[in-house]
C-alpha cells in the first residue's frame, strides 16, 4: 500500500501544480477539467499497479487471488488469471509425472543418483540411500566420495570410464557387494547406478565350492580305480588273491561314485522349481516297517533297530520323497552307531502335527556343527563319513524334500551319547485315517 500512496501523491504533486498554472490563465475551467481526468486516469492506473504489485509479492499465485480490475484491467487482469490457471495445471501435471517417476525408481532393485559436473549429489532414490549409506535431505550438494570413501571407487570415479563397471565389497553401512555403473546424460550430469549382487555373488562362491567338492570327492574313487588298474596292467600274472582285492575296491569305489551320481542328480531334482510336488495320502506305517526291515539289512545284525508308532495317521505327501527323507536318516543313524548301539524309529501325532523321529545311541555331535549339517558335503568328521559310504548330500536331500512339505527338521544331540532326528510335519498335510 506504500507504494500505492506514493505514486498518488506524485500524482496530486502534478495535478496541483497544472491547477495552479490554470488559475493565471484564461482557459481555467478547461485546464481545470483536463486536470482533474488526467487525475482520474491517473489515480485508476497507479490503484491497479499498486494491486497487481501486492499480488505480485505474495506467495500463493492462485487465479482466485488476482484483484479484480476495471477498465482496461479487467482485461489484463482476466489474461493474467488464464496464464496462472495454465501454469497451475502444467506444475500439477510435472508433480504427478515426478511422483510417478520417483515411484517407478523407487521399485526398481537398482539406486540411481544423479550427480552434477563436480559429482556433487543433485537427487537420489531410497535404494541408492540404502547401498550407499546416504541421506538425501542432509547430503544434497555434497561429493559422493564423502560417502563413498572406497579407494576403488574415488579412482573410478576419477577416470571416468563410463563403459566399465566397477564391483565394490563391504560397503562401511551394510555388508553388500554392489556393482558400480556410471552413465553421462544432459549437461555433464552423470547417473551412478548400484545394484546389489550379493546373493549373485553368495551364488557364486556356492558354484565353486560345488564344483571344488564334488570334484574332490570324484578323485578319491578315481584315483584308486586307476591305481588298480595301473597294478593289474603292470603285473598279469598278479595272483588271483591280490586280483581279487583289487576287483573288491574297485567296485566298492564304482558303488561309491554311483551313489554320488545319483544323489546329485536327485538333489538337482529337487531344486528345479519347475518340478512340481506330486502328492497322495502317504500310508506312513507300512512305510516305517518296510524301512526297519531294510535298516536291520543295511546293519547286517550289528545293532538293535526299533520302532514305535503312536499314530494310524496318514501325510499328504510325495511318497518317494518322503521315503527318500526318511532312508537318509536311518542310514545315517546307522553309519555313526558303533556296532552293538541302538536305532529307534518312532511316528507319533501331537497337537495336530506329525512327528517323524529317529533316535540313536551313537557317537553325537558337537553344538558347532549341527547348524551345518544341512549344508551339501559338509562333514563332521570327513575320514568317517567316506569310511560308512556317505557321500556328503543326504541331509541336503532331506532339508529340500522337506522345504517341499513345509516341515522342519530338528536336530538333539550330545556327544558321546547319541542323536535325535525329527520331521515335523504342519497341521494341514495330517490326514487322520478313517
Amino acid at each position: 500500500m506504500f507504494s500505492y500512496w506514493r505514486r498518488l501523491g506524485s500524482v496530486l504533486l502534478i495535478a496541483l501544480i497544472a491547477l495552479l498554472i490554470g488559475l493565471f490563465t484564461e482557459t481555467l475551467i478547461g485546464l481545470s477539467v483536463f486536470s482533474i481526468s488526467l487525475l482520474w486516469l491517473v489515480v485508476h492506473h497507479t490503484k491497479h499497479l499498486a494491486a497487481l504489485e501486492q499480488w505480485l509479492l505474495i506467495s500463493d499465485h492462485t487465479p482466485s487471488s488476482i484483484p479484480a480490475g476495471s477498465g482496461i484491467w479487467d482485461n489484463i487482469f482476466a489474461l493474467l488469471a488464464r496464464y496462472v490457471r495454465t501454469q497451475n495445471q502444467s506444475r500439477q501435471l510435472i508433480n504427478l509425472e515426478l511422483k510417478q517417476l520417483q515411484s517407478v525408481t523407487a521399485a526398481m532393485p537398482d539406486g540411481i543418483v544423479i550427480l552434477d559436473e563436480r559429482d556433487h549429489i543433485e537427487w537420489c532414490d531410497p535404494v541408492a540411500e540404502k547401498h550407499l549409506g546416504i541421506n538425501l535431505e542432509l547430503d544434497i550438494g555434497h561429493q559422493i566420495t564423502n560417502m563413498v570413501r572406497q579407494r576403488s571407487f574415488v579412482e573410478y570415479l576419477a577416470a571416468r570410464k563410463y563403459n566399465k563397471p566397477l564391483v565394490l565389497k563391504q560397503m562401511r553401512h551394510h555388508r553388500l557387494t554392489l556393482l558400480m555403473q556410471l552413465v553421462p546424460y544432459g549437461n555433464k550430469q552423470k547417473l551412478l547406478i548400484s545394484r546389489d549382487i550379493t546373493s549373485y555373488e553368495r551364488i557364486e562362491a556356492m558354484r565353486r565350492d560345488f564344483i571344488a567338492n564334488v570334484s574332490h570327492e570324484l578323485r578319491t574313487p578315481l584315483t584308486v580305480i586307476i591305481g588298480y588298474l595301473e597294478m593289474l596292467t603292470a603285473d598279469p600274472e598278479m595272483d588271483m588273491e591280490m586280483q581279487n582285492q583289487a576287483l573288491s575296491a574297485m567296485t566298492e569305489q564304482t558303488l561309491r561314485m554311483q551313489h554320488l551320481v545319483e544323489d546329485l542328480l536327485t538333489l538337482s531334482r529337487l531344486e528345479d522349481s519347475l518340478n512340481k510336488l506330486t502328492e497322495s495320502t502317504v500310508d506312513i506305517v507300512p512305510m516305517l516297517y518296510e524301512l526297519r526291515r531294510e535298516a536291520e539289512s543295511l546293519s547286517s545284525g550289528r545293532h538293535t533297530v526299533k520302532i514305535s508308532v503312536d499314530s494310524e495317521d496318514q501325510i499328504l505327501a510325495s511318497r518317494e520323497e518322503l521315503r527318500s527323507a526318511f532312508s537318509n536318516l536311518i542310514s545315517n543313524a546307522i553309519r555313526y552307531t558303533p556296532e552293538g548301539g541302538e536305532i529307534g524309529i518312532r511316528w507319533t501325532v501331537s497337537n495336530g502335527k506329525g512327528l517323524f523321529t529317529v533316535w540313536d545311541t551313537g557317537v553325537g555331535i558337537e553344538p558347532e556343527h549341527i547348524p551345518r549339517l544341512t549344508e551339501r558335503f559338509y562333514r563332521v568328521d570327513s575320514s568317517r563319513s567316506r569310511e560308512t559310504g556317505g557321500t556328503g548330500l543326504g541331509l541336503a536331500i532331506v532339508k529340500h524334500i522337506l522345504n517341499r512339505h513345509q516341515a522342519r527338521l530338528k536336530i538333539k544331540s550330545e556327544v558321546g551319547k547319541g542323536s535325535e532326528f525329527s520331521i515335523e510335519f504342519p497341521e494341514k498335510r495330517v490326514v487322520t485315517k478313517s
